[in-house]
């Protein structure tokens, strides 16, 4: 007898049964596409502990429709490859049958998954890309949106916002440059109308921006002779890690020693700080999760405090800000599923759309809370480095403008 002929006759016993079937032959597979390995694995590196707390939670399966599945959680590489991470996100789909595919990490890796999932019709939840460069990177309709695919995080409206009213507390010039790649994000956060420039001439600050430059450059001499030239104050961008600490080695070199150093994406995860030694401290980014966060898991009910230190205790690792959005993918993954009229796509994907609950990350809703049906907003504030007690340096919230919510307890201070 094949599989499929026992699992059908097993639906056709329980069927005549008095008794409903309470365990099904059938494993439900979730696939998780991240960065492990490359220049983006900071993002990716909770990623394993979160999946074996989820083999916990789910270790008695999870219901769908009456019938109960086991659980199968698949994780892949992206290896910080865009052209990788579809080929993954195929796998899942093609060869492995997934239900539903969760990926976090940088456009370089949800666009791709996301491009995937959408041509091939099955439902994704993705999350840690600004929701302009996941809609607008991925060539989205305002007006009619993607079909299979949702999105959670913040916007640029939002990390603008959070980085400027963090620099009105300080003494500056107004003069800002800006460090944007040419890729999703940079291309992104530069863009001269729905970017930093707009919005910065808005408030009275100018900006210098000497163009885009590949990630993985090895001199930054150009843009700092531009700085200085224009005696800008404040540096901002969104930079992976090794182009932050080549940036920052050689601006300490040539005597470039800005007030404010605020960047998106480099400065986000404590070993990148760590491997940036003196140079970390005083460095500024968004903090889009912490211990700090008033928000508590719809699976293990823990608080962010408590996940946070869950991850510390048993990694002897610094808490890290993806912690909170991978555990929220699989609660929302576990919400859909349990709300799913059956494991056809279409209905988990359904499922998934009309989502509307409370997470590790604060409330998730898809077709109204959002500016488009497939994106959720969820809260961001400002964070600052400095040397910590327990840790090197310690990421303290400094200013919490934009969502009023999350504790501030630290200030935000110039340089030295």
């Amino acid at each position: 007898m094949t599989r499929r002929q026992l699992i059908q006759a097993m639906a056709a016993v329980a069927a005549t049964s008095a008794s409903p079937l309470v365990f099904s032959a059938q494993t439900l597979k979730i696939g998780y596409v991240s960065p492990q390995t490359g220049p983006l694995a900071a993002f990716g590196e909770a990623d394993r502990w979160v999946i074996d707390q989820m083999n916990t939670v789910f270790k008695n399966g999870v219901e769908v429709d009456g019938t109960k599945y086991a659980v199968e959680i698949i994780l892949k590489d992206s290896q910080s490859s865009p052209n990788r991470a579809g080929e993954v996100a195929n796998d899942l789909i093609l060869e492995d049958e997934v239900a539903l595919v969760l990926t976090a990490g940088t456009p370089e890796t949800a666009n791709p998954v996301s491009d995937a999932c959408e041509l091939n019709e099955v439902p994704c939840v993705s999350s840690v890309v600004p929701w302009q460069p996941w809609f607008f990177g991925r060539q989205g309709n305002p007006e009619t949106g993607f079909n299979w695919t949702y999105h959670m995080f913040w916007g640029l409206e939002d990390v603008i916002g959070a980085y400027i009213d963090g620099w009105e507390t300080l003494p500056t010039n107004k003069s800002v440059g800006g460090l944007f790649p040419n890729d999703a994000d940079g291309n992104a956060w530069g863009d001269k109308e729905l970017g930093f420039p707009k919005p910065l001439a808005e408030k009275g600050y100018t900006i210098t921006d000497p163009g885009r430059f590949q990630s993985g450059a090895q001199d930054f001499s150009s843009q700092i002779a531009a700085f200085k030239r224009d005696n800008v104050e404040i540096v901002t961008g969104v930079v992976i890690p090794p182009d932050a600490k080549t940036f920052l080695t050689q601006a300490k070199q040539q005597g470039f020693n800005p007030k404010a150093i605020t960047l998106g994406k480099a400065l986000l995860f404590p070993s990148a700080i760590e491997a940036l030694g003196d140079l970390g401290d005083g460095l500024s980014t968004e903090v889009w999760w912490s211990p700090y966060h008033p928000f508590k898991s719809s699976l293990t009910g823990q608080s962010a405090g408590a996940l946070a230190k869950a991850y510390e205790e048993s990694t002897n690792k610094q808490w890290t800000q993806p912690i909170g959005f991978a555990h929220a993918l699989f609660e929302v993954a576990a919400n859909t599923l349990k709300r799913s009229k059956s494991l056809k796509p279409a209905d988990i994907r359904d499922a998934v759309a009309a989502t509307r609950m409370e997470s590790i990350i604060g409330p998730v809703q898809w077709g109204g809370a959002g500016p488009f049906k497939n994106v959720s907003k969820t809260p961001l504030v400002l964070g600052q480095w400095k040397k910590g007690k327990q840790y090197p340096y310690e990421l303290f919230i400094v200013n919490n403008d934009q969502a009023k919510e999350i504790p501030v307890n630290g200030k935000f201070e110039v340089m030295e």
